[in-house]
C-alpha cells in the first residue's frame, strides 16, 4: 500500500517532510543550505562552482555537498550528540530542534533518479536512524555512486548496511557493478523488514542483507564533490542528482 509519495511538483520542498540542509548541527543551517531547484516535476540537487566547503575548517578530506533530509536533531552546543558524526569527539556547533518528516520503520522505498557525475563527485540516497538514542544510528544505503566508478555502459552501485554505533547491526556493504547508465533515470529501491533488506535496481534484486535496523529512519538525498580528486580543468563542473520521485509502500 502506497503511504508516501513526493513528485517534487511544487514551487518549494514540502517543509513538513524535508529540511534542505546537510547535517547542520556540525556547522550551521546557513553554511549547510542545499543548492537545488524544483523544475520539470523533478528535484535538482546540484553543486555550483561557487559553493563552499562543508565544515571546511575541520572535515578531511575537503568536501562540498548539497543535501536534504527528512529528520534532524542534536544535543546542545558543545555536546557530542548529533547525527552521523564524521569523527570521534565532534562537537555540536548549532543546536537543532527535533524535526521528523517522513521516517518509516520498514516497507518498500523507491527512488527514481538520474545523476550527472564527474570523477570527483558522488550521489547517494540513504536512510539513517534518528539518533534520538545513540545506538539508533545505523544506516541503510539504498544507492551510492562515485563518478570514478562509472564506465561506458556500467557503474559500480553501492548498497548495504553500516552499523555505526548500533551493536545489533553488522557491516554489510558492497559496490556491485551493473550494466546501466546512471545519467539515465533508474529506480533504486529497498524492500525492508526487521529480518532482511533486499536492494533492487529497476525491479531486480541485487543484494540481500540480514537483520537491518527496525527503528524509524530518516531519508537522506545528496550530491557530493571532492576537490582533492580533481583530474584537471574540472572546477566548473556541476554535479547533480535529479530526482523524479520518491515513494514509500507499507508492508501488508
Amino acid at each position: 500500500m502506497l503511504v508516501f509519495e513526493d513528485h517534487f511538483d511544487g514551487p518549494e520542498l514540502d517543509p513538513a517532510v524535508w529540511l534542505p540542509h546537510y547535517l547542520p548541527a556540525w556547522s550551521s543551517r546557513a553554511a549547510t543550505a542545499a543548492s537545488y531547484e524544483l523544475r520539470d516535476s523533478c528535484l535538482h540537487l546540484r553543486i555550483p562552482p561557487e559553493q563552499g566547503l562543508w565544515c571546511g575548517d575541520d572535515h578531511v578530506p575537503p568536501m562540498r555537498v548539497s543535501g536534504i533530509q527528512s529528520g534532524n536533531v542534536s544535543g546542545p552546543v558543545g555536546g557530542t550528540r548529533g547525527q552521523q558524526p564524521y569523527r570521534d569527539g565532534l562537537r555540536v556547533r548549532e543546536a537543532q530542534d527535533p524535526f521528523w518528516g517522513w521516517t518509516p520503520t520498514g516497507g518498500r522505498i523507491e527512488l527514481h533518479a538520474r545523476a550527472v557525475l564527474t570523477p570527483r563527485s558522488m550521489v547517494a540516497f540513504w536512510m539513517v536512524g534518528l539518533e534520538d538514542e545513540p545506538e539508533r544510528s545505523a544506516e541503510i544505503c539504498v544507492t551510492e555512486v562515485f563518478g570514478d566508478a562509472v564506465a561506458p555502459g556500467s557503474a559500480a552501485v553501492g548498497m548495504g548496511l553500516h552499523p555505526f554505533r548500533d551493536p545489533a547491526v553488522e557491516e554489510d556493504f558492497a559496490a556491485v557493478r551493473l550494466p546501466l547508465d546512471v545519467a539515465e533515470p533508474h529506480t533504486y529501491a529497498v524492500d525492508w523488514s526487521a529480518e532482511e533488506a533486499a536492494f533492487l535496481v529497476d525491479g531486480v534484486v541485487v543484494r540481500r542483507c540480514a537483520r537491518p535496523p527496525a527503528y524509524p529512519m530518516q531519508m537522506m538525498l545528496a550530491v557530493f564533490d571532492f576537490p582533492e580528486r580533481s583530474v584537471g580543468d574540472d572546477d566548473d563542473a556541476v554535479p547533480e542528482l535529479v530526482v523524479d520521485s520518491l515513494r514509500g509502500y507499507e508492508r501488508r
